[in-house]
């Protein structure tokens, strides 16, 4: 049986393992929470590696990838200095594959409501989801990021994807040094809620990115939104039909009631592929296509 872990600095109540049958293989998949310790989360890793097959980087990234041009998260990749054999991935692969694909979905099977109600969405982060937002771009949505407002609390908004590539190239030099709990929910930051700026929320139609941004800022009246995200657990759901929201499209599958984080996911692919390394864009693409993933789709309310 192969084994992928995904060890992450969130919440240890996320904590999940599942055993699933992909290309015919059983696969162990494993998310395990340190709560915010990033040195817990580097001797997990230590005591692991050359025992598993692949290791996703949960609740944190070791960069972003924008447009082609890669970012190094400096305070992130001392949690990963111990691995020697193991390949570990962040998710990044995943992004700017699957999640190229969501807007194309949501038209596919959202078009007409989301057409009534406008083509505008609002993306939590560009900078570190750039194939998710890019795929509403090419698709023809009026766009507003939140990079500013929800990673350095900087009330503007951008409007287009030059000003986010603009933004990257000036500050993640800088930001990529920065403490990652600084820019990143950690721990059991997680789980609270520190509702902001409505007015963009209220605006879109879609509210597109990470699960943890969107509960954490969205607010309590998300009456008729989609919400289009990457991994949710019972309660993550339970809290969007509570707060109104019409339709819930996660990224990645849902796996015995939840959906993995895009790392996790990775990390699965990469174990069954038997290649010890992290996969090239066309050689995720072929496995997808032979796993037959694509987003999934839940009416809330």
């Amino acid at each position: 049986m192969k084994r992928a872990v995904s060890i992450s600095i969130g919440s240890s109540k996320r904590n999940k393992a599942v055993t699933v049958k992909l290309l015919g293989e059983d696969v162990s998949i494993e998310r395990l929470g340190t709560d915010g310790d990033m040195e817990a989360a580097a001797l997990k890793y230590k005591e692991l590696d050359g025992v598993v097959d692949a290791f996703g980087v949960g609740g944190a990234d070791l960069g972003v990838m924008v447009d082609e041009k890669w970012y190094r998260l400096y305070s992130v990749e001392k949690m990963v200095r111990f691995i020697k054999k193991t390949p570990v991935v962040d998710g990044t692969g995943l992004k700017n594959t699957l999640e190229n694909k969501a807007a194309a979905f949501v038209e596919a099977k959202l078009g007409d409501y989301v057409k009534q109600r406008g083509r505008k969405v609002f993306v939590m982060t560009g900078v570190d989801r750039w194939g998710l937002g890019h795929s509403f771009v090419t698709a023809g949505y009026e766009t507003t990021y939140g990079d500013l407002m929800f990673s350095l609390s900087i009330p503007i908004a951008l409007h287009s994807e030059g000003q986010l590539k603009t933004l990257a190239s000036l500050l993640m030099p800088v930001a990529g040094r920065l403490p990652f709990e600084w820019i990143y929910p950690t721990g059991e930051k997680q789980e609270e809620r520190k509702p902001k700026y409505p007015k963009y929320f209220q605006w879109a139609t879609v509210v597109a990115g990470d699960c943890h941004y969107i509960k954490r800022y969205m607010p309590n009246d998300m009456q008729g939104k989609v919400v289009v995200t990457n991994t949710t657990t019972p309660e993550d759901v339970a809290l969007f039909k509570k707060c109104g929201v019409k339709y819930l499209v996660t990224t990645t599958p849902v796996l015995e009631g939840r959906s993995f984080g895009t790392n996790m996911m990775e990390a699965a692919l990469i174990a069954i592929s038997g290649k010890g390394r992290a996969l090239t864009s066309a050689e995720y693409n072929e496995l997808l296509d032979k796993l037959g993933f694509e987003p999934q789709l839940q009416e809330l309310n």
